[in-house]
């Protein structure tokens, strides 16, 4: 994000995930990719004749409801918000390189891979062209709040778990915390009815509350071809919400009025448990995410923002704040082998990004921050005391040199 209300690849913050190298994987014939490619482009229109005819009927008719600066605001929109910089996101786009680091495939990208697989390639890109996959996103970020009656997971199951958690991240680190909200992000809310997305198609693309018809009108549209493909769950499939960030407004000059706060979208849960991570994965997402609003109260960001070795910074930081807190006796007090062993939440998200602004750190860089830091609490002589997060940050600064060295054995 830009401003102050940047995702993890730059001040911290995250958003949702892009379609990215998810949609080459899926079948498609060369014709199919021809189209899709070109219409990616910044800027570019959407090509609907190579279309299926019920498809391109649908997508013309939604095409000519948008204003015809559609492209210009969703985009001034996600920007302005980092919609597409999250760190779940990086999954999806990362490319392997097999230069001085060792880095490899894990068992969240082979999951992901799998969530959109025999859905029709034309109408995933017409959405992913669209927005839709960010409107959830959206949805939790503008409109989310902090509740008793909010949920964590698909059926619930993540929410005394998390509620607990985010009392205690509160109560451990020495920020002013009472305004940050922790809130839950589920998919097929946000497609229940039209009533409930108009809101967030408005928002997206820049038209005017007073149009609400016009939203109203888009929105039932986006609902009936999401309703089309039977893989995407009317909203449902993980890969709408697999995603986890923390948000902030502080500096910026044009705020949204968006408290702090962090979001917990059911897909990345899902994935979490997916993959064998379900122990302590998600209350290690929530204590990474908190590390976040952390670095924000005390300003840890620096001043390379955009850059791949200060994403990396800020992720790893956050890493080790995340453990820090779980393996302290006053935090979650929990075993550090455990930790480490089911942590692997942060391992499975590095990325080998090398030269991407959103680059988060490979996985053996990940892991080792986080083993970094529960040697700190495991190892501390007075097991009671807290390090203040200054003095946590002064003592991961020098050790993330040690930490960032290549590793290639090659």
């Amino acid at each position: 994000m830009k401003k102050t209300l940047t995702w993890a690849v730059t001040a911290g913050i995250a958003a949702t995930c892009t379609l990215g190298s998810a949609l080459p994987a899926m079948a498609a014939d060369d014709t199919t990719s021809a189209a899709v490619t070109s219409a990616a482009a910044p800027g570019s229109a959407f090509d609907t004749s190579r279309l299926s005819p019920e498809l391109k009927a649908l997508a013309d008719q939604v095409l000519a409801k948008l204003p015809a600066d559609w492209q210009q605001r969703r985009d001034a929109a996600a920007a302005k918000f980092g919609i597409h910089d999250t760190q779940w996101a990086g999954i999806r786009d990362s490319v392997i390189n097999p230069g001085d680091y060792q880095c490899q495939n894990t068992a969240l990208r082979d999951y992901q891979g799998t969530l959109l697989q025999g859905a029709n390639f034309e109408l995933l890109f017409f959405l992913y062209f669209l927005g839709v996959f960010d409107m959830p996103t959206y949805d939790a970020l503008f409109f989310g709040s902090e509740s008793k009656s909010n949920t964590f997971g698909v059926n619930g199951e993540y929410t005394n778990e998390l509620t607990s958690e985010g009392k205690d991240l509160k109560k451990f680190w020495d920020i002013n915390s009472d305004d940050i909200q922790i809130v839950p992000m589920h998919g097929g809310e946000v497609f229940s009815s039209p009533e409930r997305l108009a809101p967030v198609v408005s928002l997206m693309y820049g038209i005017p509350k007073e149009n609400n018809e016009a939203a109203l009108a888009l929105a039932k549209l986006f609902i009936y071809v999401i309703n089309l493909e039977p893989v995407l769950q009317g909203g449902d499939n993980p890969f709408f919400t697999l995603n986890a960030f923390a948000y902030t407004e502080k500096g910026d000059p044009n705020p949204a009025g968006i408290s702090d706060r962090i979001v917990m979208g059911d897909g990345i849960l899902e994935a979490m448990k997916a993959v064998g991570l379900g122990d302590t994965a998600p209350r290690a997402i929530l204590a990474h995410e908190f590390g976040h609003q952390v670095q924000y109260a005390d300003n840890l960001i620096g001043d390379r923002v955009g850059t791949p070795e200060a994403s990396r910074r800020v992720e790893l930081m956050a890493d080790a704040f995340g453990t820090y807190f779980l393996t302290h006796s006053r935090g979650e007090a929990l075993n550090a082998e455990r930790v480490l062993g089911s942590e692997k939440s942060f391992y499975t998200v590095g990325d080998c990004s090398f030269d991407s602004p959103g680059h988060h750190g490979t996985p053996n860089q990940r892991f080792a921050a986080s083993s970094w830091a529960a040697s700190v609490a495991d190892d501390a002589a007075n097991q009671g005391h807290i390090l203040p997060s200054l003095k946590f940050d002064e003592l991961f600064e020098a050790k993330l040199p040690e930490i960032v060295k290549p590793d290639a054995t090659n």
